[in-house]
């Protein structure tokens, strides 16, 4: 299950301020933005004191969404998800429409509940008590965070976290995947988890691969090299310095010897090559020279041209390996031609 977080704060991280009045903090081209994930969610997850304070309805408010929702299957709106012990209004805004489930008990046990309902994607919006738990608890993937800009500076006003023991740290960074602006706030997507990491950075390598030239007799590869606080250092593709050279062959080369591959991760869309004619190393050598001690791929070496043995090779010499299969359609489809599948689709 992919588990999204989604709330609005002030400057100085307040989700709301201390009155009863409930205080908008986010604009409407956001809110719409906020409501096209809402329909893309199969359930939107809140806390009791988020019905009590804001009384949110928790729908899918688009009618064009609603609708395509109901076209492709799916119910008008997502299951909506309350943390509660005790009774909530009956009149609560949330009963309106659509199912709802009204659950308490361990966080794990609730995802887990969810997971065999057939949840893939959870939305949780708030609130703090709720955001804190699953962020200390490592269950989310991504935190889409909008920053206002005002200050509410109550310190009685509810915040965006509370006090805790969270995985990340200044030396344990989350990964700013995006910012941007709406309006006159900012969205902030961070990654959360190792998975959500990875299709990231695969998907900036497999963005990569669709610049290499075209050619018959060689993959279209993408490479990043993502340094150990998750900032990316250098990137290549396939030929893209000459007619021979293999994408972690050209990011490599931009590095030379710099002592943050020492502990680096290397990103390519297919796995490094473990033999070549072209030049006196393969690709796997060459990650082994760099000391890098990680390598994550979506797909497998296809032995259109020679049997792939780079990652039997890396795993012999301790180069921890990670493959993202569920990435490799996307690899194949820059690799239409080289495989067989026909012309490039643009």
């Amino acid at each position: 299950m992919y588990i999204l977080l989604s709330c609005a704060i002030s400057l100085d991280g307040y989700l709301d301020d201390a009155t009863d009045e409930r205080l908008v903090l986010s604009n409407a081209a956001d809110l719409d933005r906020v409501d096209a994930e809402r329909a893309g969610v199969d359930a939107i997850l809140v806390g009791a004191n988020t019905i009590r304070r804001d009384n949110p309805r928790l729908s899918v408010r688009s009618a064009a969404r609603r609708a395509a929702r109901e076209a492709a299957g799916k119910p008008a709106t997502p299951l909506k998800v309350i943390l509660a012990s005790a009774d909530l209004p009956a009149d609560a805004a949330f009963r309106a429409d659509g199912e709802s489930l009204i659950t308490h008990g361990a966080l794990d046990a609730v995802v887990e509940e969810l997971a065999g309902r057939g949840v893939e994607r959870l939305m949780v919006e708030g609130g703090g008590r709720v955001l804190t738990e699953f962020l200390t608890t490592g269950l989310a993937d991504e935190l889409q965070l909008v920053i206002a800009p005002f200050f509410v500076g109550d310190t009685e006003a509810p915040r965006f976290v509370h006090s805790g023991q969270f995985p990340w740290t200044s030396h344990a960074r989350a990964t700013l995947a995006s910012v941007e602006t709406i309006g006159n706030v900012a969205l902030h997507r961070y990654l959360l988890s190792e998975a959500a990491t990875h299709h990231h950075w695969l998907t900036r390598a497999i963005e990569l691969s669709h610049r290499c030239p075209p050619a018959t007799t060689a993959f279209s590869v993408g490479a990043v090299i993502v340094d150990a606080a998750g900032e990316e250092i250098a990137w290549g593709y396939s030929r893209e310095t000459d007619d021979q050279v293999h994408a972690e062959e050209s990011a490599l080369a931009k590095l030379g010897d710099d002592p943050r591959l020492r502990t680096a991760t290397i990103y390519s869309s297919m796995e490094p090559c473990g033999e070549r004619k072209s030049r006196p190393k393969s690709c796997s050598r060459l990650i082994q020279d760099a000391g890098i001690p990680r390598v994550v791929f979506a797909l497998r070496e296809p032995s259109t041209f020679l049997v792939g043995k780079g990652a039997e090779q890396l795993t012999a010499a301790g180069v921890a390996l990670v493959e993202v299969p569920e990435l490799g359609d996307l690899v194949r489809e820059a690799n239409r031609l080289q495989l067989g599948l026909g012309q490039t689709v643009e």
